[in-house]
């Protein structure tokens, strides 16, 4: 039987950045991953994969509009499939092997296969049975299903489908306007397909700043996604030449249909602890099907622990890297610990959506008065150069101390410059400070400086 400090299930973004962490402490760890390759959904059938195909579609709408625009006169460009996922498989390949030489470096045992905990302070996969000191659940979240819409990753796909398919399709209906709809909604519009997205609620991106959510619907919509809102989905099925959704309008009760070649479920996701046994241990789980922890990740059990997506929060893999740090800080003895109120969220369409805190109807919720500063990137010389002019940065800061409070982006490499907010907010700093701090000219950064301006005597460049 091998003995451990710490063992971590899953070798996600969580698991192996806290598996990391533990080593680089000096404990002895171990981490027990079922997949051929490290990495999780993330890298291997999630947020890596989907950036390649985000990326080379983006590149092929580049071609298709705007290289004349700039005097590079080619011949129309042409898609190849077969090497776009080719491409695709190297970047994930690539970076999976990385965090194989990542645990030889920090001599991280891999435990492959699946886990299950047959007793407190034990890990079993296959036939062996391991110790360990602490265990740590970052087993992540697999699709959320929905009734009447049975998945068969070839026409009626999940996330995991949508990045294979064997070719890009005419027409998709993607099933929910969150981040991971909008995104491979993206990726097919731009390679033709009519692309319909439908969503129960009545906005897109639910969550994110009500205003934002309305003026990024404007911008998709013009690069031709069509969006049915405030529909229940009732059901799916395959016919002919590929599948037809069904969905009532929810203001009328109205019944109505739509085919496509592929229908892309994108309606969330959910905790996968299936096969660990902690129903049988006793250990105390939430309605939504999460672990329960407290806030130091541990779970009813001694010894075990539990972060990322298979515990509450948003199921975010920069979340999940965060909890794992902190987790791993924790049984080293050390203090660790997440702040919620600075984790940003990005959809990586172009242009890109990037938010972080508070959005203004939070603020109405909570009664707290604030101020709102905006900039468009019309006015940033950068931008317009790109043919990126779309979007704005939006700024909320508490009325009466000036902190930033909330900063939401739509813009070029608005995921990249959402941070500054996010270090700005660590630091308890104010609109000022951040419209005092001198920014690169010209950079797309400098419209977050005006936004700051904003929140006072105003921008300088509107």
């Amino acid at each position: 039987m091998a003995q451990f400090d710490l063992i971590v299930i899953g070798a996600g973004p969580g698991g192996y950045v806290c598996a990391i962490r533990a080593a680089q402490l000096g404990l002895k760890v171990a981490v027990v991953e079922g997949r051929e390759t490290l990495g999780g959904t993330c890298l291997n059938v999630g947020c890596i994969p989907s950036k390649a195909l985000l990326h080379a579609t983006h590149s092929l709408h580049e071609a298709e509009h705007n290289f004349a625009k700039m005097g590079l006169n080619v011949a129309a460009p042409t898609v190849d499939w077969a090497k776009m996922q080719a491409y695709k498989a190297d970047v994930v390949g690539g970076n999976t092997k990385g965090i194989e030489f990542l645990f030889k470096k920090n001599k991280i045992t891999w435990l492959k296969g699946w886990a299950s905990i047959p007793a407190q302070g034990q890990v079993k996969v296959g036939d062996d049975l391991h110790e360990a000191k602490a265990i740590v659940i970052a087993t992540g979240s697999e699709a959320a299903s929905l009734p009447g819409v049975p998945v068969d990753e070839k026409v009626i796909v999940t996330s995991t489908g949508a990045l294979s398919l064997d070719n890009p399709p005419k027409s998709m209906v993607v099933i929910g306007a969150g981040v991971i709809g909008l995104e491979m909604g993206s990726v097919y519009a731009r390679l033709g397909a009519e692309v319909t997205v439908v969503e129960y609620l009545d906005a897109i991106t639910p969550g994110m700043d009500g205003e934002i959510a309305k003026s990024f619907q404007k911008l998709l919509t013009r690069q031709g996604l069509k969006f049915v809102l405030g529909a229940a989905v009732q059901g799916a099925e395959l016919t002919a030449s590929g599948a037809k959704v069904s969905y009532k309008l929810r203001k009328d009760d109205s019944e109505h249909a739509i085919e496509a070649d592929v229908v892309l479920v994108a309606t969330g996701r959910r905790p996968y602890t299936a096969g660990l046994g902690l129903e049988a241990l006793g250990v105390e789980m939430l309605p939504r099907g999460q672990v329960k922890t407290d806030d130091h990740y541990r779970t009813s059990l001694p010894g075990l622990y539990a972060i990322g997506d298979a515990i509450t929060g948003p199921m975010l893999a920069h979340k999940a890297e965060d909890e794992g740090i902190a987790v791993a800080e924790i049984i080293a003895g050390k203090v660790g610990h997440v702040n919620y109120d600075a984790i940003p969220g990005v959809v990586y369409t172009t242009p890109e959506l990037a938010s972080v805190g508070k959005t203004e109807e939070q603020l109405k919720e909570e009664g707290r008065a604030y101020k709102v500063g905006k900039f468009s990137f019309m006015g940033n010389a950068r931008a317009k150069a790109v043919f990126q002019g779309d979007g704005m940065v939006k700024m909320i800061v508490d009325a009466a101390t000036d902190r930033v409070l909330g900063c939401h982006i739509i813009g070029p490499a608005a995921g990249d410059m959402i941070h500054e907010i996010c270090v700005a907010m660590e630091f308890g700093a104010s609109a000022e400070d951040v419209a005092r701090t001198c920014h690169a000219h010209p950079t797309y950064s400098e419209a977050v400086r005006e936004a700051a301006l904003a929140c006072g005597d105003g921008a300088i460049h509107s």
